[in-house]
């Protein structure tokens, strides 16, 4: 509702309890309103039923004109103590042979119809409302014609209470709609107080405070909910903060070394005059350094797109076996030199973007080459599963990781141990970016190190 939209919960809460309390008692009213008119009617048709039976008996009894005319003292003799109740006897001619003082019937006479439009209520014409009934009493007089016997009742007195009940119900209704809204405001700032509970919370946290949660203990079921996926928020924040401290100390250690490098020769070599010769051997140097920073910038970027959901790969059909037998040859002169043995086995094609695919394959290619001992085999497999999956599996052997660091081997700069770092320079990129390349392509990979064995899979649907 538009109207509300400005209010607090509190008040809408508020204005929603004496709404739906207002109509429910509104609706009530109205109920037991018609209820106790339909109990009216029905005791005036019942009074009136009643007397028209007695005057049906009274003309039954009749046996002579004579006896007719006693009928008056009779009636008036019946209608003792019934204040309000007024009867009218008319023959088969339409004479009236009893008509009560100050009765107040229609225009209409019976002998034009009067019994048709009975039970009915109408105003008379002292401007009191009259329900009545009309019949027929059959006489005893032999061949007489049955009178026709209207009866009626003044309803002021039932006007009149009809009138104190609205008037009741409407005062009541009125006091409880704002009794309700009272009660419903208490009771809304009691039941948000969990709410308020969780905001006053939530505002304490602040980023060098993110290991704390809210508490859940005594939260109703209602905002149960809101608390877990609140504590699984501040969790994601936390180990988001905590990577990308880790992520700013590792970038800033790797670009310390070079830039330390650059600076420490350049500084050595400008304190005394140098050869020609020595001043090449520096810029070369300088050179290698400078592309040592160059791939990692370059890697820190392609990760940037990677995490903004930048990278879109090309559709292209690729053949893994032909991209795999072209990388083991360039990584050919780097086995020889360890004595490594590689192989490769199976066929797979993949629609997928082929340079990155090549990418992906080779850091995993280039990292078992760093970390497989002298005289040790790297084994690349394809398959093309039947759950329309394409595997590719690059197993070596080695030193088999610890079941801890398994699970952090594909963050960015992490090694499992200092001893892993020393075979090569990589710059503790290549798994995120292998991974980053598979997610882009809507796959998963996986590592599993156990008994000299370890074994990277890049799985992907076909």
């Amino acid at each position: 509702m538009k109207w509300v939209a400005g209010y607090s919960l509190t008040t809408r809460l508020t204005l929603l309890f004496a709404v739906v309390s207002t109509s429910v008692l509104l609706l009530l009213g109205l109920v037991i309103g018609s209820l106790v008119e339909r109990h009216f009617e029905d005791m005036d048709l019942e009074l009136l039923e009643g007397k028209l039976e007695l005057i049906q008996h009274a003309l039954a009894a009749t046996r002579s004109r004579g006896d007719l005319e006693t009928i008056p003292d009779q009636l008036d003799a019946a209608l003792i103590g019934h204040h309000g109740l007024a009867v009218g006897v008319w023959d088969g001619a339409g004479k009236s042979l009893y008509l009560s003082e100050d009765a107040s019937f229609p225009e209409v006479r019976p002998a034009q119809g009067l019994g048709a439009q009975f039970p009915r209520t109408w105003t008379g014409s002292d401007q009191h409302l009259y329900r009545g009934i009309v019949g027929t009493a059959p006489t005893g007089i032999p061949g007489g014609t049955p009178t026709t016997v209207a009866l009626s009742t003044d309803l002021t007195h039932h006007e009149h209470f009809m009138q104190s009940f609205r008037l009741t119900m409407w005062a009541v209704v009125a006091l409880a709609a704002t009794l309700s809204g009272f009660l419903g405001g208490l009771a809304a700032r009691r039941g948000l107080a969990p709410l308020h509970d969780i905001v006053r919370h939530a505002a304490d946290i602040t980023a060098e405070s993110l290991d704390q949660r809210l508490e859940a203990g005594s939260i109703p079921l209602e905002l149960a909910e809101v608390v877990r996926t609140l504590n699984d928020m501040l969790a994601r924040l936390e180990g988001s903060f905590r990577r990308l401290s880790d992520f700013s100390s590792d970038l800033a250690h790797e670009l310390r070394t070079p830039v330390s490098n650059l600076l420490t020769q350049t500084q050595v070599t400008l304190s005394k005059a140098r050869t020609l010769d020595e001043y090449q051997d520096v810029l070369a140097s300088n050179a290698e350094e400078f592309e040592r920073l160059s791939r990692t910038i370059a890697d820190m970027l392609f990760l940037a797109k990677a995490d903004n959901n930048l990278l879109i790969p090309l559709r292209e059909e690729v053949d893994l076996g032909a991209e795999v037998s072209s990388l083991l040859e360039f990584y050919e002169a780097y086995a020889d030199e360890k004595e490594l043995r590689l192989s490769c086995s199976g066929e797979a094609s993949i629609a997928g973007d082929r340079l990155m695919l090549r990418r992906a394959i080779g850091n995993l290619l280039s990292n078992a080459v760093r970390h497989t001992p002298k005289l040790g085999h790297i084994s690349i497999a394809l398959e093309e599963t039947q759950a329309g999956e394409t595997v590719v599996s690059v197993e070596n052997t080695g030193e088999t990781i610890a079941p801890e660091h398994l699970p952090r081997l594909f963050d960015r700069f992490y090694r499992a141990d200092a001893s892993r770092q020393h075979y090569g320079e990589g710059s503790g990129l290549g798994l995120a970016i292998t991974r980053s390349i598979v997610q882009s392509h809507g796959g998963e990979v996986s590592v599993m190190s156990e008994r000299g064995l370890t074994r990277f899979s890049i799985r992907i649907p076909t």
